[in-house]
């Protein structure tokens, strides 16, 4: 018997634009169950119409947990997500209900599914060192050089990630291992009974429906959006200032690019995104692949999900 409480959950993923909001709703009603968002952007209040968040009336017919607990300008961990993540489940355990994880965060779903992976302490010396490092060579440079120690962890990392590509490098240099290599070490994947599917399209309909939802995310006032986060009182995190669609938007209102280039780089952004996503869902053994057609309704999937996993679930 696993004693992680994360294996009690159920858990929903799959790449952006598969449906995982609306089929999760589903599926929540049919199993009495409660949802925790399993999506780092859907953090950040006032970040909305670029992150898909469920709308009002999805919340108000199932219980959401993790959806606007930041601001923009703040920062969260992983660890910080897997401990509010934990008090979520308890709350909702404490209801009788059953907690059900949606969400296309891999690094989220991993940290729930096989534990965090802390590494060594702070070295605030070499820590001071690598941040001015990074002030004067750039990140590019530095995650660079960080791809050349461990290309692994480079993959999975943005080049403006400053603070993980630094951590990175410093549990390198403190340890002489990889991080990547230590996370693999570490890591123990869940009971295979830990119910995980990954709603997957086919690949043509996927590409389809992320062109058209970003073109619906335009009309529904995405650079209005990205305005007003612009103008509160502090700046963009860095995280948040970088996802797909906000940073896009950035550059355009600053004048670097037309409207029409910005939506192509928003749809292309997002297609290789999407693409990054199912890498990591078909390389995690727990992950159950759930193909979908894009002409079956949330309920048609969510009927189907819900006789798999039987009355036990």
């Amino acid at each position: 018997m696993s004693t992680n409480p994360f294996h009690r959950a159920i858990y929903l993923t799959g790449p952006t634009a598969a449906g995982k909001t609306v089929v999760g709703v589903a599926l929540a009603r049919r199993l009495g169950a409660e949802i925790i968002a399993l999506d780092s952007m859907t953090l950040y209040r006032g970040m909305d119409i670029g992150t898909a968040k469920p709308t009002l009336a999805e919340r108000s017919e199932v219980p959401h947990h993790l959806i606007d607990v930041l601001d923009p300008w703040q920062s969260a961990s992983v660890a910080d997500y897997r401990g509010w993540a934990l008090e979520a489940l308890i709350s909702i355990e404490s209801r009788g209900k059953r907690a059900l994880f949606v969400g296309g965060t891999a690094l989220y779903l991993i940290s729930l599914l096989r534990g965090l992976f802390e590494g060594p302490g702070a070295d605030p010396a070499l820590r001071r060192s690598l941040e001015e490092e990074a002030e004067q060579a750039g990140d590019a440079a530095m995650h660079a050089r960080l791809e050349r120690l461990d290309p692994a962890t480079a993959a999975r990392l943005h080049p403006h990630d400053r603070r993980r590509v630094i951590r990175a490098i410093e549990v390198i240099t403190v340890t002489g291992q990889l991080l990547s290599t230590l996370q693999t070490e570490h890591a123990h994947p869940a009971p295979a009974e830990v119910p995980v599917f990954a709603l997957e399209l086919p690949r043509r309909a996927l590409r389809e429906r992320i062109d058209r939802r970003v073109l619906q995310m335009f009309e529904a006032g995405l650079a209005e959006e990205v305005r007003s986060l612009l103008s509160a009182p502090k700046p963009l995190a860095p995280v948040p200032a970088q996802a797909v669609g906000y940073r896009e938007v950035i550059q355009m209102l600053e004048g670097d690019q037309a409207l029409e280039e910005t939506i192509s780089r928003v749809q292309a952004r997002t297609r290789q995104f999407a693409k990054r996503q199912m890498t990591w869902f078909r390389g995690l053994v727990e992950v159950c692949l759930w193909p979908v057609e894009p002409t079956q309704s949330a309920e048609v999937i969510a009927d189907r999900l819900a006789r798999h996993l039987g009355p036990s679930n």
